[in-house]
């Protein structure tokens, strides 16, 4: 029995090296080369709260919202981009773990983990207007003006009905290795879906068609002064009105503007 434990403990040992060891990868050496891989311009850096554990991030009318997650500790927010001052706050049930937020049609989608519900939202009044049922776990929310699109940790984007809110197809996601597990936090642009992949450094962006991953964005220069092991990137908003990308992490005390540079 005591073998036993020491082998326990030996394994759980590697499994956090080995997860370490790949947060040091480069980006390009963890897909395939054929891949486009792209870097990325800092043009702005705003402040954001250190304190919030982002887990969707998105931009509408101008307007910069947020959606936090941690048990006792989720929130729906609006955020002034430049300032990051707190404007609105919706705070969850202790019970909810907050997950990704999109917005449509003047309504504010949340997602939480493992309680199998989504909400809506009013957008002005962050009123709650009703509630969703989502088989598995919710991770990231965005949508390509047709259907909601969500992530729940796999290699797998569900599209939603977003008037019954039914699953009406899914698309796995792939690249030359193979099926790319892990997506999280998700933005729709210009005919892609971007996606964090929970513990990387960097973005995959995917053709909604096919599921294939076109290429990825390399943000390995931002926020090298991680306090905590789960301090990592996650949060993508996209300003389509002015085409101006944002992107920030989980714990993360700055919001970056950036430009990617294909």
């Amino acid at each position: 029995m005591k073998l036993n434990l020491l082998t326990r403990q030996f394994c759980k040992a590697v499994t956090v090296l080995g997860i370490a060891l790949v947060l040091l990868l480069p980006a390009k050496q963890l897909l395939a080369e054929e891949i486009p891989n792209y870097a990325a311009e800092i043009l702005n850096i705003y402040p954001h709260d250190s304190a919030a554990f982002t887990q969707g991030l998105t931009v509408y009318d101008g307007q910069l919202y947020e959606g936090t997650g941690q048990y006792g500790e989720s929130t729906l927010r609006r955020v002034d981009l430049e300032s990051g001052e707190l404007l609105q706050r919706h705070n969850l049930e202790s019970s909810y773990f907050g997950e990704g937020i999109t917005v449509m049609d003047d309504k504010i989608y949340q997602l939480t983990w493992r309680s199998n519900v989504g909400f809506v939202y009013e957008l002005d009044t962050f009123n709650q207007l009703g509630s969703f049922y989502l088989p598995g776990e919710g991770w990231g929310i965005t949508h390509d003006g047709e259907h909601l699109i969500v992530s729940d940790g796999s290699a797998y984007l569900r599209f939603l009905d977003p008037e019954t809110l039914q699953e009406v197809s899914r698309l796995e996601v792939r690249d030359a290795q193979g099926a790319v597990n892990n997506l999280n936090e998700l933005e729709y642009i210009n005919g892609e879906v971007w996606a964090n992949i929970w513990y990387r450094d960097y973005l995959v962006r995917i053709d909604p068609q096919s599921g294939v991953v076109n290429s990825l964005v390399d943000l390995s220069n931002l926020n090298s002064n991680r306090r905590r092991f789960d301090d990592v990137l996650n949060g993508i908003a996209w300003d389509a009105e002015n085409e101006r990308l944002f992107v920030t992490g989980k714990l993360w005390p700055r919001l970056y503007e950036i430009r990617v540079l294909d």
